[in-house]
């Protein structure tokens, strides 16, 4: 079954309906379940009879304080990621890795040196990068994973491995990035020399991941600087779009048409989510709300999108972003991501735990501040949003 699995020729598909589902083994093992019209089934099952046929999972170098205490946020070690990707494929679907050099959550706030790396230079951190890279692309292509695309850092707006890759020092961007890029390669050449997949197979595409979609100056400005310095070749530019946070649909729009043309690249919405509810599920719980961090979307956010913080809201806004996605010129818009739709807020995940906020230097409490964002109600029922896929 594995090899069989192994040699089939992996085609990219057409538009990426994904999800990126990487806290599902800590949701589950605190005991989440999930729900099909009033049916308790598999989230992969459940997401693959709405029509989703990509997953994206984190991974982490070393999710775990030097005494071993968990950083929380789904703990995405390699083996935690690629035993989910093996999940997905057995469901058919397509895998986005997501690579975030860091022992915990990166973004445009925070790019913390894993701590294997810290004390190195700048050329040994480079090899460290590219060692990594390859050992994680290498195993989920040994597992039989259908690894169609690689996500070399997140969010990097403001850089990566910081302080020596932080912006606007676009020569050391461009290093890091590199070996990144050709770890992949390295990683994908091996498989196809040693047998493990065929040499015809589409090539495992390359993507780089800016927050902030609705902002066209964001993105000229920082693609510009990394050609210019010499950038390596990649294929696919990954935006992240929160409605609350980063501006309006028609800013995301026009960033798209923009970019499509002005780099010749295709454009997957990495990121996204929209709310179905301001409900507080810390009532429900029996919680104090002040135990955890807070709702990501609060009332005052909400009020920034046109869409009411509803299931058809949500689903109005699912149904336009899509809309928006396959208007791109070119037909470069190629998907999506929907960003943590089985969050449920289950005692005991939590977007951090107190060694991970000490490691990131973030603020607390942890908690889930995600839930009112997923595409499962707070008991786990799927969400009419989930009918736009």
């Amino acid at each position: 079954m594995h090899c069989e699995r192994t040699v089939r020729r992996r085609r990219q598909v057409d538009f990426l309906k994904g999800m990126d589902i990487s806290s599902l083994p800590e949701v589950e093992r605190f005991g989440g379940k999930f729900y099909d019209n009033g049916k308790e089934e598999d989230l992969l099952r459940i997401l693959k009879a709405h029509g989703v046929n990509s997953i994206r999972v984190r991974v982490w170098n070393d999710p775990f304080s030097e005494k071993g205490e968990p950083y929380g946020g789904g703990g995405n070690t390699l083996p935690v990621s690629l035993a989910l990707a093996e999940r997905a494929a057995h469901n058919g679907m397509s895998v986005l890795l997501d690579l975030h050099y860091s022992d915990a959550w990166t973004d445009p706030g925070k790019q913390v040196k894993p701590k294997a790396w810290e004390g190195l230079s700048f050329e040994e951190m480079l090899a460290e990068v590219g060692e990594f890279t390859e050992k994680c692309v290498s195993e989920f292509l040994r597992a039989g994973v259908n690894l169609t695309m690689v996500q070399v850092g997140n969010e990097i707006t403001n850089g990566l491995l910081w302080p020596d890759g932080k912006t606007p020092n676009f020569k050391n961007i461009v290093r890091i990035l590199r070996a990144g890029i050709l770890g992949v390669k390295r990683a994908e050449q091996n498989a196809k020399d040693s047998g493990i997949i065929p040499r015809d197979r589409d090539a495992i595409r390359i993507m780089l991941h800016l927050d902030n979609g609705g902002r066209n100056d964001i993105y000229r400005n920082w693609f510009d600087s990394y050609f210019s310095e010499g950038g390596e070749d990649f294929d696919v530019i990954g935006l992240s779009f929160y409605p609350f946070w980063h501006g309006t649909l028609e800013d995301l729009r026009e960033n798209l048409s923009d970019i499509a043309v002005r780099y010749g690249k295709d454009l997957i919405i990495a990121e996204t989510s929209m709310g179905f509810t301001l409900e507080d599920y810390s009532s429900r719980e029996g919680l104090d709300p002040k135990d955890r961090k807070g709702m990501a979307a609060t009332k005052e956010l909400a009020d920034r999108v046109k869409f009411p913080m509803t299931p058809e809201g949500q689903k109005a806004y699912m149904e336009e972003l899509v809309r928006i996605i396959r208007s791109v010129p070119g037909g470069r818009g190629k998907g999506y991501y929907y960003w943590e739709p089985a969050w449920l807020p289950v005692p005991g995940s939590e977007w951090a735990t107190e060694a991970g906020i000490a490691y990131m230097k973030e603020k607390g409490p942890g908690g889930n501040e995600w839930a009112n964002l997923a595409l499962f109600d707070y008991e786990g029922n799927a969400l009419p949003a989930l009918d736009v896929i």
